[in-house]
């Protein structure tokens, strides 16, 4: 019976074998994810938003996954350093980023070359926080030049032209051009001082070094709340639950229609297995909904997301569309 086999023929077999072997492997290897740590890359400095977000999720997501996810800083350029790292990474779930608006949104219209494109290059997973910025400056210099308002604000510097500093927590950040627009619409003038992250931005706001900063809310809540930091009000369309006390900027200093807020969302390397992209999806919106985490960012001024991926991808698209008209309203350049 053997005999009738060709070598030809053996080697179809054989090759089928393989090809069936390959298959069950890949297919284990899936189910098997993760097998490994999980890097989690953060594109700005400890201390900021996007790295208190991302350290908020990625211990839910090794508890329900049975392996670390581990935070890694990588710092630079609005961001972009970072979220090359993770474009160009293998596409094996084993490498993802806490995107932001600013990798996601901005950047592709404010920088002239980038490394990535931040729609082809991704699979969004899930938006993990919307969040409003809020303007805030040095207490202290605040009570001394007698700025408590927005509208002090734009006097001072309408009469001080170029003494007042902006710190950002890098260029193309929704910090920075929230910034941007309030000087464009407000017609003043103030030197932008752009920095890794908003954590060492804080800490020079506080010392006094740099005068405003248009942060995310979380990460300038506990300054706020310290007395180190004078809020005046949030650059979000509504006014934010978490102190619904500060107006909005477009109430405050009576700006049609200013609305610069922030979004940070989990995104793969394009090509990533859509089932792993889906279970990450799942667990985010679970840690998400839970009322522990609810309340906690909540408290810090951010909206939990969990959205799907597709939803995701919808909000990336929209948002790269909105920002180029802000990017080219506020003049705003990085080369």
């Amino acid at each position: 019976m053997h005999s009738h086999i060709t070598p030809k023929r053996r080697i179809v077999l054989a090759a089928c074998a393989a090809a069936l072997g390959l298959a069950c492997m890949q297919a284990g290897a899936q189910s098997a994810w993760p097998n490994k740590p999980v890097r989690m890359v953060v594109p700005f400095a400890p201390g900021g938003t996007t790295d208190i977000l991302a350290r908020a999720v990625a211990p839910e997501l090794s508890r329900a996954f049975g392996q670390q996810f581990v935070v890694d800083n990588r710092a630079g350029a609005g961001g972009n350093v970072g979220a090359d790292i993770v474009a160009k990474a293998p596409a094996d779930g084993y490498t993802l980023l806490m995107g932001t608006v600013g990798t996601h949104g901005i950047n592709k219209s404010l920088y002239a070359k980038m490394p990535f494109d931040p729609q082809k290059d991704f699979a969004p997973i899930t938006l993990v926080a919307g969040v409003p910025n809020v303007m805030v400056m040095n207490a202290e210099k605040a009570g001394k030049l007698g700025i408590n308002t927005v509208p002090d604000f734009v006097k001072y510097a309408k009469s001080h032209p170029g003494q007042l500093s902006m710190a950002s927590s890098g260029n193309g950040t929704s910090i920075h051009l929230a910034g941007e627009l309030f000087k464009a619409q407000n017609g003043i003038f103030m030197t932008h001082i752009p920095y890794r992250g908003s954590g060492p931005a804080l800490l020079d706001l506080v010392g006094g070094s740099v005068d405003v900063m248009f942060d995310n809310l979380p990460s300038a809540m506990p300054q706020i709340k310290g007395g180190k930091l004078k809020a005046f009000a949030v650059t979000s369309a509504q006014r934010s639950a978490a102190m619904p006390e500060l107006p909005t900027v477009e109430e405050a200093g009576k700006l049609k229609g200013f609305e610069a807020s922030s979004w940070f969302g989990l995104l793969a390397p394009a090509g990533t297995p859509p089932d792993i992209v889906n279970r990450i999806q799942q667990e985010v919106a679970k840690a998400l909904a839970t009322p522990a985490i609810k309340e906690k960012m909540l408290a810090q001024g951010a909206i939990p997301s969990g959205n799907t991926p597709q939803e995701f991808a919808k909000l990336i698209d929209a948002e790269i569309i909105k920002w180029a008209q802000v990017v080219k309203a506020s003049g705003a350049k990085v080369d």
